[in-house]
């Protein structure tokens, strides 16, 4: 396929993606046991509506919906750049570890950290990095050989065992917690949104607003990482400071969007791969098309779980478990 007809048919896919999230984020402002009808959603946010519909919708919905739109857009670019990087298909934040670092030390700030509750959720990103960048650290210097460079698939062996030992780890911190403490862990590692609020919304977006255009900017590098060492240096590419640089990118995004969503995994995974079969293995044409998809697919996977049963609903996290586990299963089988 030549570049204009690729591109013409990213514009379409762009086009859909945008009025698909559209559409589903109107269906989720007015879902709920608190109903808002329809028809007054559209005046509610010109500033015409009531004080009930701007309450549920300003104060609940709206803030919800738009983290769980952020942190899926997250988690695909961080999958996407690790993907890339690593060479792996295989690689997600959630499967090599990152989540489950900044878990970590998201669990132990909000354990024994004493910080006023005004700029707790500023600072749970920037913990959130540091435990994430440390997970992966460890798990890209274990990957390493000086003789072979960085082996994939004892990168994501590693991850995964890093994963289930840092998800121990967190049961362990919190055993002796209380009560309170203890479910809100819980449900962290469940992958409850949890951060429902305008000011975690506020501490999640300068992230992307700054990660984005980065990696975009990066993208043509990223095309040259995704083949051989030898290739990528032959066309003077500084490997080592580009790929350190890009796997710094990919655990901020991680960490940020975890650090308020919860340990919500194979959104990384599934979207660039969608992506992929539908504009191509260019970065500069998947992208875009990934950070629609992320998005979309974890505002949907909490739109619907949050409503399936009573009103606390399923998590996130395993509504795309639910759908990512045997899409794994399934990439892992094939390669």
């Amino acid at each position: 396929m030549i570049r204009s007809e690729l591109a013409a048919r990213q514009r379409k896919i762009l086009l859909a993606l945008t009025l698909l999230l559209i559409f589903t984020l109107f269906a989720g402002m007015g879902i709920g046991s608190a109903s808002v009808s329809y028809s007054h959603i559209i005046p509610t946010i010109m500033g015409h509506g009531s004080f009930k519909d701007e309450f549920v919708l300003f104060d609940i919905r709206l803030p919800r919906m738009l983290i769980a739109l952020l942190s899926g857009m997250a988690l695909a670019l961080s999958g996407s750049i690790l993907q890339a990087v690593t060479r792996n298909d295989l690689a997600d934040p959630g499967i090599v570890g990152i989540n489950s670092g900044a878990g970590v030390a998201v669990s132990l700030f909000f354990l024994h950290a004493p910080i006023d509750a005004g700029s707790f959720a500023y600072l749970l990103p920037l913990v959130g990095f540091a435990g994430g960048f440390l997970a992966a650290a460890l798990i890209y210097i274990l990957s390493y050989s000086r003789s072979e460079g960085l082996q994939p698939i004892k990168l994501v062996l590693m991850g995964i065992g890093s994963s289930m030992a840092l998800s121990g780890l967190m049961i362990f911190i919190i055993s002796s917690s209380d009560r309170q403490k203890y479910e809100f862990i819980a449900k962290w590692l469940a992958g409850n949104i949890w951060g429902t609020d305008w000011p975690y919304l506020s501490a999640l977006a300068p992230w992307l607003v700054i990660l984005i255009p980065y990696v975009l900017y990066k993208s043509g590098v990223l095309n040259l990482l995704a083949l051989s060492d030898h290739v990528t240096v032959g066309v003077g590419v500084r490997l080592q400071r580009e790929r350190l640089g890009l796997m710094i990118a990919a655990v901020a995004l991680a960490s940020a969007a975890v650090s308020v969503t919860g340990a919500i995994a194979f959104i990384g995974l599934m979207a660039p791969h969608i992506a992929k079969s539908l504009v191509g293995p260019r970065h500069q044409m998947y992208i875009p098309v990934t950070l629609l998809l992320g998005g979309w697919l974890l505002t949907l996977a909490d739109l619907i779980g949050h409503h399936i049963v009573g009103p606390d609903g399923v998590s996130a996290g395993i509504m795309v478990a639910l759908i990512g586990a045997p899409y794994f299963a399934y990439l892992l089988l094939r390669k």
